[in-house]
C-alpha cells in the first residue's frame, strides 16, 4: 500500500479541485489507495459530514461531557492543522456514517453540492463535539476533513 498523502486546503474550491483532478485519475486507472475506502465511498463520506451541519446529525455523534470537553480543548488545532485518522463514532457499524459504496462520479456529485452549500450558507446547528462554530470554522472543519480522506487517495504518474 502507498502512503497517505499530507494535504492542505486553503478554500472550498481547492478541495473540489483535488476531488475533480482524484476522479480524472482514478478514470485513467492512476489511483491507488492507501487506506480502505474507494473514492466514491470517501467522497460520500465527505458530503454525509458536511450535509449533517445544516440537516442535523445522528445521536450518536453526541460524545459524553468528558470527551467533548477534552475535543473542545483541541478545537483550535483540529481547526488550524488537521484531523487524525482512525478516529471511530461510538459503536456504529463501520465506525461512521456515510461510508455506502458509491461510484467516484456519484460521490463527487455529492460532495460537490455539500461543498458548494456550505461555500453558500452558514450551518444554523451546533456542532455536537466542537460546539457554536462560525461559517469560516465549519469550512476549516470540513476542509480538514476532506484532507484526511482525500490523502487516502494517491495518483500515480
Amino acid at each position: 500500500m502507498p502512503e497517505r498523502r499530507k494535504l492542505h486546503f486553503e478554500t472550498i474550491d481547492e478541495a473540489l479541485a483535488e476531488a475533480e483532478r482524484l476522479a480524472s485519475a482514478e478514470r485513467e486507472g492512476r489511483v491507488v489507495r492507501a487506506g480502505n475506502w474507494s473514492l466514491g465511498q470517501a467522497l460520500g463520506h465527505l458530503a454525509t459530514w458536511a450535509n449533517f451541519a445544516f440537516e442535523g446529525y445522528p445521536a450518536e455523534v453526541r460524545a459524553h461531557l468528558p470527551v467533548c470537553l477534552m475535543l473542545r480543548a483541541f478545537r483550535g488545532t483540529i481547526l488550524n492543522k488537521g484531523m487524525i485518522s482512525g478516529v471511530r463514532v461510538g459503536k456504529v457499524p463501520g465506525g461512521t456514517f456515510g461510508i455506502d459504496e458509491l461510484s467516484t462520479v456519484e460521490g463527487l456529485n455529492r460532495f460537490r453540492s455539500a461543498m458548494e452549500r456550505l461555500q453558500r450558507e452558514s450551518p444554523a446547528l451546533v456542532n455536537p463535539v466542537f460546539g457554536n462554530l462560525t461559517h469560516q470554522q465549519w469550512i476549516q472543519l470540513n476542509l480538514r476533513h476532506a484532507e484526511l480522506h482525500l490523502g487516502f487517495q494517491v495518483p500515480q504518474g
